[in-house]
């Protein structure tokens, strides 16, 4: 900026002797003399411009007395050039603060924008992490887990190769924690249960969570003894029953209570306890080996006969009198049993038999084996040929010797003359698979 000053001064003072250069030839001779003389004593390398003033002073001062109103003339035409020149400065000058204003004006809007992209960026990067950590504490649990998405269950195997030995079953229900997740199988262990399960029957995650949540059901625990059961979500409410520690209800998820309360299926209907009392989980399996698998399915055959012994001795036997029959009646009478009960205990067998036999004694059906087992719509099996072709093959050696001892005389029905399916719900005296009446 300097610079451009000394270039407009120099520009001035050059335009100023030029002028004054053009009056002087016209000033009288002695007038000139008098400058030239004046104009030596001008050091232009040594004063520069400053010299040039003082001679221009001097000449100002002798041109007065000679040439007047031209002086004045120049005088105002230096003005003139001079103002302009500082006008000029100035409107430079001025142009040069207005740049280096928006310059400045350009850095600051710059770092604002920066400032502001960053603060951005700093709101995207925490809404990024909020959106992240906004992930329920149930769902963050679920973040390694796995269920079978199936109809019945899922083999696990010992590798990951569907030739591997299985070492057990996730059956659907089932949830595992994932040990190792693979693009094809996934290690997996679910109880006793560790090995591996293929990829495209399975859900992991949150979307394993999801399946949960809509497939199968959530159960509230009881905490504590004495619970009461309430017709409404509120402590004044009828109270309907009282349950112990341990016992679990089910869930109604379609009835939305507040945090105090938990709406549950009891008896049919939807009730309420109060949330403090208990706690809630979906209802989860884990999977089976196929050790324990066949341990569970003996232990079912193991009570079921236990069952079926224990209501076989509640039964009264009673000793009637025999009936004369031939071998064809043992042989009829044992088809019968076995096309009846062949897979029964040997108590059920019996009871069979002394149905056919408590008909021959009654009076009130034919008085014969033979007759009794053909009375039209009476026994199935032998109005569709299965007791003939048993008969003509030979009845095994339980069923002829439970239709040997009803010829004898053995009841263990008490008199019943009829038998059906036990599960039907008929009363009486029921053996085996069958209620005998």
């Amino acid at each position: 900026m300097n610079l451009k000053k000394r270039a407009a001064g120099a520009i001035a003072v050059a335009m100023s002797v030029v002028v004054m250069t053009s009056v002087a030839q016209a000033a009288p001779a002695d007038y000139k003399t008098g400058v030239a003389s004046q104009a030596t004593t001008t050091d232009l390398a040594t004063n520069g411009i400053a010299g040039i003033a003082v001679s221009m002073s001097q000449y100002e001062s002798d041109a007065y007395e000679y040439i007047g109103l031209a002086d004045a003339n120049v005088q105002q035409m230096n003005v003139a050039r001079v103002t302009s020149g500082d006008a000029a400065e100035q409107d430079a000058d001025a142009a040069e603060e207005g740049l280096t204003e928006m310059t400045v004006d350009v850095a600051d809007a710059d770092t604002a924008v920066q400032a502001e992209n960053a603060a951005s960026g700093t709101e995207t990067d925490v809404s990024t992490e909020t959106a992240d950590s906004e992930q329920t504490e149930e769902e963050e649990l679920w973040q390694n887990r796995l269920m079978a998405d199936v109809n019945d269950y899922l083999y696990v195997r010992a590798s990951a190769d569907a030739d591997a030995e299985i070492v057990g079953k996730l059956y659907k229900g089932d949830v595992a924690e994932i040990q190792e997740e693979g693009s094809g199988w996934t290690h997996v262990a679910s109880g006793n249960v560790d090995g591996y399960v293929n990829n495209d029957y399975c859900v992991t995650g949150t979307e394993a969570l999801a399946y949960a949540q809509q497939n199968f059901d959530t159960e509230a625990e009881v905490l504590t003894n004495g619970l009461r059961i309430r017709s409404e979500a509120d402590e004044n409410a009828s109270v309907i029953t009282a349950v112990s520690e341990g016992t679990t209800l089910k869930v109604d998820s379609g009835v939305e209570t507040d945090d105090k309360w938990i709406a549950v299926v009891y008896g049919g209907t939807t009730r309420y306890v109060s949330a403090d009392y208990v706690t809630t989980s979906l209802a989860l399996g884990e999977g089976i080996t196929i050790e324990e698998e066949q341990a569970e399915l003996a232990r079912i055959a193991e009570e079921e006969a236990a069952k079926k012994a224990a209501q076989v001795t509640e039964v009264t036997t009673v000793q009637n009198a025999a009936v004369e029959a031939t071998v064809d009646d043992v042989t009829l009478l044992a088809a019968i049993i076995q096309c009846e009960a062949g897979n029964e205990v040997y108590e059920g067998q019996l009871a069979v038999g002394a149905v056919v036999m408590n008909r021959v004694r009654s009076g009130g059906y034919p008085s014969t084996v033979h007759d009794v087992i053909y009375q039209k719509s009476q026994f199935p099996p032998a109005g569709a040929g299965s007791v003939a072709n048993v008969a003509a093959k030979g009845p095994k050696q339980s069923c002829l010797q439970a239709a040997q001892e009803a010829l004898n005389g053995t009841d263990n029905t008490g008199g019943a003359t009829c038998f059906r399916r036990a599960s039907s719900g008929h009363a009486g005296v029921v053996i085996g698979n069958h209620v005998f009446y």
